[in-house]
């Protein structure tokens, strides 16, 4: 079957699904392979539990005509959303950056939302399956979407770009995350400015912080940019006022009181803010939705419970994002403070000299106890008064039921295997 048959058979379904255990009635599923699952094997099921369609490309039943033979399922979905987006033709806002992707993602949306019909990339569904899902959650309805994009290798943001064809692209920042798969810090550089290349080769808008010294030098002589920035003239000037207990920006003459914590999410509020001004809201307009968006999933929350303040940052965590939030942590004025830190994973041969440096960082901060937990920093155990290492998250356990924590700022980060959010059960 050609590809634009099955977009006609799409624009007859309800949704798009890859499990089976969610099928919407009325959706197409697509039998995708991975190292541990084949889902061909669960066709018939999914068009039992109410999907209109099965895309597969191991032949089951081929005289059922809800099912479509591809030659290989993954690469038909990719293909699937590509023309989707073609035939619906609307500006992609992409963005990339080895941290605060999400936070920006969602901050964009929550300024664009109001205004504008907008779609974006839901939860962190970044990948070469996620973007896909991505763009086939628009329709024609659809005004403006955001396609948040991940990778951990060269070529992959590459790839997700001729997928959704972005008009308007933001990277974050060049960190030191998944240096395993990028191999170096220039390594991430090259990869995530995929993007940028994208970009110049289409004539795409680039969203440039102009005070990032790497952002600039990737940028280069292209001049098809809206840039903003807190000490430069530029095209949308954020400033901060204050940075306790949440960010308080402000844009023109109008004060923007985030539900945001560290300055390193002044950089995220500003590219939101920039792509609104872009797109013509004003800065009341603009205030609205970033004092409406509220950080869930486990990325810098601030939760109370009991006495104790925490900050949740527990979602990811790299030696930049690491450094960041201890900065942040180390301004937090509360006489009782704790840092819990989970492992940091994916640093390949880094791992090791990561991981000692933000002990070593822990050391020589003061007014704080540390709590380091998995293997990675328990290979650096060390007697200090002020620190104390877990090699498991069970460890770290027992030792937090037979405590009583009252009356302290906790920081919670850590890697996302980690799963350092089980924290806020025990104190």
């Amino acid at each position: 079957m050609k590809l634009n048959q099955i977009h006609q058979l799409f624009l007859k379904c309800s949704s798009v699904s890859t499990d089976t255990r969610k099928i919407t009635k009325g959706s197409m599923f697509f039998a995708l392979k991975g190292a541990n699952f084949n889902g061909n094997t669960f066709a018939h099921k999914a068009l039992e539990n109410g999907a209109n369609y099965a895309v597969i490309d191991e032949v089951q039943n081929p005289s059922d005509a809800r099912f479509i033979v591809v030659d290989n399922v993954l690469e038909t979905l990719q293909a699937l959303a590509n023309f989707h987006r073609t035939y619906l033709g609307l500006p992609i806002i992409a963005l990339t950056g080895s941290n605060g992707k999400t936070t920006t993602k969602e901050l964009i949306y929550a300024v664009l939302k109001p205004y504008f019909n907008t779609a974006a990339t839901v939860g962190n569904l970044n990948n070469h399956i996620g973007v896909p899902l991505t763009l086939l959650s628009m329709t024609t309805a659809t005004q403006i979407g955001i396609v948040e994009m991940g990778a951990n290798h060269a070529k992959e943001i590459a790839l997700l770009c001729e997928i959704a064809q972005p008009n308007i692209g933001y990277i974050t920042n060049f960190g030191k995350a998944h240096l395993e798969g990028f191999g170096s810090e220039e390594g991430v550089v090259k990869a995530k400015s995929e993007l940028y290349d994208y970009l110049k080769a289409n004539s795409g808008l680039i969203i440039l912080n102009s005070e990032d010294p790497k952002q600039i030098a990737q940028v280069g002589a292209y001049t098809h940019t809206y840039t903003f920035s807190e000490t430069l003239e530029t095209a949308v000037n954020v400033k901060l006022k204050a940075t306790q207990p949440f960010l308080s920006l402000a844009l023109k003459n109008t004060t923007l009181n985030t539900n945001l914590v560290g300055i390193y999410n002044v950089h995220n509020c500003a590219a939101a803010l920039a792509i609104g001004t872009y797109y013509k809201l004003t800065p009341l307009q603009l205030k609205k939705g970033i004092e409406a968006y509220v950080p869930v999933n486990n990325r810098s929350q601030i939760i109370t419970q009991n006495s104790n303040e925490i900050l949740l940052d527990a979602y990811n965590a790299n030696p930049s994002s690491m450094e960041v939030a201890l900065e942040n942590f180390k301004g937090i004025q509360k006489s009782q403070k704790l840092a819990i830190l989970g492992d940091m994973f994916e640093l390949g041969s880094t791992s090791a000299k990561e991981h000692l440096a933000v002990v070593n960082r822990a050391i020589a901060t003061k007014d704080c106890v540390f709590y380091f937990v998995g293997s990675h920093f328990f290979e650096h155990k060390t007697d200090h008064p002020k620190l104390q290492f877990f090699k498991t998250f069970d460890e770290l356990q027992l030792h937090l039921e037979q405590s009583k924590i009252s009356n302290t700022s906790i920081l919670i980060k850590g890697s996302r295997g980690m799963a350092l959010e089980r924290v806020l059960e025990l104190i």
